[in-house]
């Protein structure tokens, strides 16, 4: 039999990543010449289901489908505050019990987070809800810098686009490169992206620009090339050097230096993407990394491409 894969449809349903799983594993590939996938549209909910832009989708099949399903993808989830309806989480936890592979794009790790099968595991999501993610379900080892996260029998990925990258990475899994390249040329898509979703985060603001800590950012943002140390800021905001980390991290989520690093990285990102008369290092001067080698480093750490690669990307 041919490896069955069940696509959920429900009310507002998130279109982009329905299409995508649609487009993957309902298309017929009779060039590839392999056993290609049966796909089974399954409705969470009786309809009609709407989606996106005012469109209705139909499904010719249930909740009861799942018990054929060898893949189960969530296309998204419509409200990350809503709790799924039991009967689909009840159907999500008996088929991974019977080893069934379950994979969600963008918010629908909440689905599977609501089922409990992301228990201790590693997860990602898209970038705007990994916070949410983390704080709802701290059990759940949230990496917000992923574009996917294969975790064996759970698969979860980042925002929209994301989805594709995973839903690839399942074909290559299954078929081999050769046939997920054949895919991606098809699609006219690389067949395997580079980098992290870090490369579309923008830079963070303070909520708050009449507080200590928003004063100590906008100070570090006017000043990103002087030799910053905890100490010094420490005295700059007349606090002691604990405090300091305490507070800061309690306002950002990030401990002060590893937030200097991002912030010189968005800095860097910003005059690659607009000012290409600049080279990498001046990019890196100006940025506060120094020198180009700790440019890349940074970059490589926080998984972006390459900075001239990322110049070409974006710029």
């Amino acid at each position: 039999m041919p490896h069955r894969v069940a696509i959920l449809a429900y009310d507002r349903l998130c279109m982009f990543e329905f299409g995508c799983a649609v487009e993957l594993f309902a298309l017929e590939r009779p060039e590839l010449e392999v056993d290609w996938y049966q796909h089974l549209i399954c409705a969470v909910e009786p309809g009609p289901l709407r989606g996106t832009g005012g469109i209705q989708v139909q499904a010719p099949h249930g909740l009861n489908a799942l018990r054929r399903a060898d893949t189960i993808v969530v296309p998204g989830w419509r409200d990350p505050a809503e709790r799924a309806p039991e009967p689909l989480l009840a159907a999500l936890r008996k088929a991974h019990a019977r080893g069934a592979r379950i994979c969600s794009i963008c918010s629908g790790v909440f689905v599977l987070a609501h089922a409990g099968l992301l228990e201790g595991r590693r997860a990602t999501t898209h970038w705007r809800y990994a916070q949410r993610l983390a704080d709802t379900f701290p059990s759940i080892q949230v990496d917000s810098s992923s574009l996917y996260i294969d975790e064996g029998q759970v698969i979860t990925s980042a925002g929209s686009a994301a989805g594709l990258d995973m839903l690839m990475h399942l074909v290559r899994k299954d078929h081999g490169s050769q046939v997920a390249n054949a895919v991606a040329q098809r699609l006219v898509m690389a067949p395997q992206r580079e980098g992290g979703q870090a490369q579309f985060v923008p830079r963070p603001m303070p909520s708050r620009a009449d507080s200590p800590m928003a004063r100590l950012q906008a100070h570090l943002r006017a000043h990103p090339r002087d030799d910053h140390r905890v100490e010094s800021l420490a005295r700059h905001v007349g606090m002691s050097p604990r405090s300091l980390q305490r507070h800061f991290k309690a306002s950002t989520g990030l401990a002060l230096m590893d937030w200097l690093v991002r912030e010189r990285v968005g800095l860097a990102k910003e005059l690659l993407e607009t000012r290409p008369q600049l080279d990498v290092e001046a990019v890196a001067d100006l940025s506060g990394l120094g020198s180009p080698e700790s440019l890349r480093r940074h970059f490589r750490q926080l998984g972006l491409p390459a900075p001239s690669r990322y110049r070409r990307q974006f710029g």
